[in-house]
Formats: structure tokens, C-alpha cells, sequence
């Protein structure tokens, strides 16, 4: 694989980690739960993202294009984490304002 494709393919696993969960019709209730788990996820990876953009990292160990991947996915993976864990309340709150929405659509 050559270095342009392996950034590229690096750029783009960054980008999907960074996407909103879509919803769609006639979701089961632990899709339902698992997309609200995941949209918290995002939220809370979208928060952490600038506390952590103004941390500088120092040479000869820090720095770079690299650095910047693995922060970002580092930051995404904490707030996925902190979602597992409970959060802070917004995916209980997804989860109602989806069941209400697939029920005023019946």
C-alpha cells in the first residue's frame, strides 16, 4: 500500500468515527437503545474534542499528522466510552423523543 493510501484509508476511518447515527422506520427497541447509546457517543466525543485540541504535544515523541489521528480517535473512543458507562442522560432522552416519533407516525 503505498504512503497516499494509507493516509487516505486513515483519513477516512477518521471521518466515519465522527458521523451522527442515522434513524430510520420500525427500528427494534434495542436498535433504538443502541442508537441513542451511539449519537450520546458522538455527542459527548464532540464536547472532549476541543479540550483536548489545545494540548500541545512536545518533540521529539509528539506532533504530526499522526498525533492528530490518534488523538481524535482517542477522544472518540472516550466518549464512547463514557456513553457505555451511562453518560449523562442524553441517550435516555433519544431514546423517548425516537419511540415518541415512531409512535405519532402509526
Amino acid at each position: 500500500m503505498s504512503d497516499s493510501n494509507l493516509i487516505m484509508s486513515g483519513t477516512m476511518a477518521l471521518d466515519t468515527s465522527s458521523r451522527a447515527p442515522s434513524i430510520s422506520k420500525n427500528m427494534t427497541t434495542e436498535q433504538i437503545r443502541e442508537t441513542a447509546v451511539e449519537f450520546e457517543s458522538f455527542f459527548l466525543g464532540q464536547m472532549l474534542q476541543p479540550m483536548f485540541a489545545s494540548i500541545d504535544t512536545a518533540p521529539p515523541f509528539g506532533g504530526g499528522y499522526a498525533e492528530k489521528m490518534w488523538r481524535s480517535m482517542m477522544v472518540d473512543e472516550m466518549g464512547k466510552s463514557m456513553a457505555q458507562a451511562g453518560g449523562i442522560g442524553i441517550a435516555d432522552s433519544i431514546q423517548r423523543e425516537i419511540l415518541r416519533l415512531q409512535e405519532a407516525e402509526n
